[in-house]
């Protein structure tokens, strides 16, 4: 059984709405939050681990609704490069010499990476995700999963479908429930639209939403309308794929049309800095919000940011929607921080567990230190957050109402070793 967890004299972001903040007591019990608001004497609570709160604020975890998480072994191997010369010439031979025990180490480092960036949840689509789930279970976050599906050019797809569809299955609701799956098809540009119909009857089937890349570069746009006669949204929405429940990433060059049929997604995630290095172009977020679409936050992987923390994603966002429309009122802190955390919950359909620190949700949490130069004196800790914070502000990070990360110390990963045995993997991979 989980040990009762007192969060005293904290400030609290419950990320519901602006006024909502408080300075009090956050109680967690069995996993889950029993408690918050004033300050109240709890001294006769017997087993009680007591977290003080002094100088501190806690925030629900920060969800990151999109990445490739075994891809932290390439950060740094090939940048400054259009993305279809990156992919084809660069990432997708080196992944051919991939075995699945370097998923595994890579998605490790990525999970520290995470932790430490006060990351509870995170979407992942990428290969072996079996190693992927093995990693999510032994270190304590939380994760949507999907194995990728990209079959232009290769026989038989139906088999890469079933691959995909066997790991969704076998893992949805695997680590405690933390694990939800879903199925992804990579592109509208390497999976065509007879293996799409395949894999929009097999999620009706078996009840799967879809983690789709659509429309994150006008060259992918231009071919589409080309090959279909339609936008990549146009084209899903066709094949009756937006009769499920649509995470679609990017969204950088949605035309007029594609507006009413994004809004039908359970979230469009964007992914600021990955978009702004590959020079793919920058998402018109004003245009979406006002559309009525829910937006979420990634950061891609690794090598097309480089980095996997979230703060970084949430004051690019910010500050290229007000650059982008001359409004300095653009995707204020507030809201860019919702995005990051409640609005990642609802693109995943977690938000009713998590997103929000309220009664009765996970008690998924990160624990951000103010007591530094840069964070002092602190107006306004939305902004603080959204603009001056830094990934090594966070102190402590709990999913579950299990700690995964305190006082700046991981408890259920050893960085050494992940790290060591992640250098090793790489030069053995490189000599492949």
């Amino acid at each position: 059984m989980k040990p009762a967890i007192l969060l005293k004299g904290i400030t609290i972001l419950p990320m519901t709405q602006p006024e909502d903040l408080l300075e009090g007591d956050l109680m967690v019990r069995h996993g889950r939050i029993a408690y918050l608001g004033p300050s109240r004497n709890w001294e006769d609570e017997e087993g009680l681990e007591v977290y003080q709160g002094e100088n501190k604020v806690a925030i629900p975890g920060f969800v990151n609704a999109h990445t490739h998480l075994g891809m932290t072994f390439l950060r740094g191997f090939a940048d400054d490069m259009d993305l279809h010369t990156w992919l084809v010439d660069k990432i997708w031979p080196m992944e051919t010499k991939l075995q699945p025990g370097d998923v595994y180490s890579f998605s490790l480092l990525g999970a520290l990476e995470l932790i430490a960036a006060g990351v509870t949840t995170f979407a992942d689509m990428y290969w072996s995700m079996d190693e992927a789930a093995r990693v999510v279970t032994e270190c304590g976050i939380r994760a949507s999963l999907s194995q990728a599906l990209i079959v232009t050019g290769k026989d038989h797809p139906e088999r890469y479908l079933e691959d995909g569809l066997r790991f969704a299955l076998e893992n949805r609701g695997a680590a405690e429930g933390r694990i939800t799956t879903m199925l992804a098809p990579h592109a509208v540009y390497t999976c065509p639209p007879a293996f799409l119909k395949l894999v929009r009857e097999a999620a009706m089937r078996e009840g799967l939403g879809l983690h789709i890349h659509l429309s994150e570069t006008q060259k992918e746009v231009e071919d589409c309308r080309s090959a279909y006669g339609a936008t990549p949204p146009g084209l899903l929405q066709k094949l009756g794929l937006f009769e499920l429940p649509i995470l679609a990433i990017h969204c950088i060059w949605p035309e007029e049309g594609d507006f009413p049929i994004l809004a039908q997604a359970r979230g469009v995630v964007h992914c600021p800095t990955s978009n702004l290095k590959i020079a793919a172009g920058i998402s018109p977020v004003t245009e979406l919000l006002s559309s009525g679409i829910n937006l979420a936050l990634g950061t891609d992987g690794a090598c097309s940011n480089n980095r996997l923390e979230m703060l970084q994603e949430i004051k690019t966002a910010a500050i290229l929607a007000k650059a982008r429309t001359g409004d300095p009122k653009a995707l204020p802190a507030f809201q860019a921080l919702q995005m990051a955390t409640l609005g990642g919950a609802r693109a995943l359909g977690l938000e009713d567990q998590i997103g929000a620190l309220e009664v009765g949700k996970q008690a998924d949490i990160a624990i951000f230190d103010f007591d530094a130069p840069h964070l002092t004196p602190c107006f306004d800790p939305y902004s603080h957050l959204a603009y001056a914070a830094l990934p090594s502000d966070v102190t402590a990070v709990m999913v579950q109402g299990r700690w995964l990360y305190k006082d700046r110390r991981f408890l259920t990963l050893d960085r050494q070793s992940v790290q060591q045995e992640t250098v090793e993997r790489v030069e053995k991979l490189m000599s492949r």
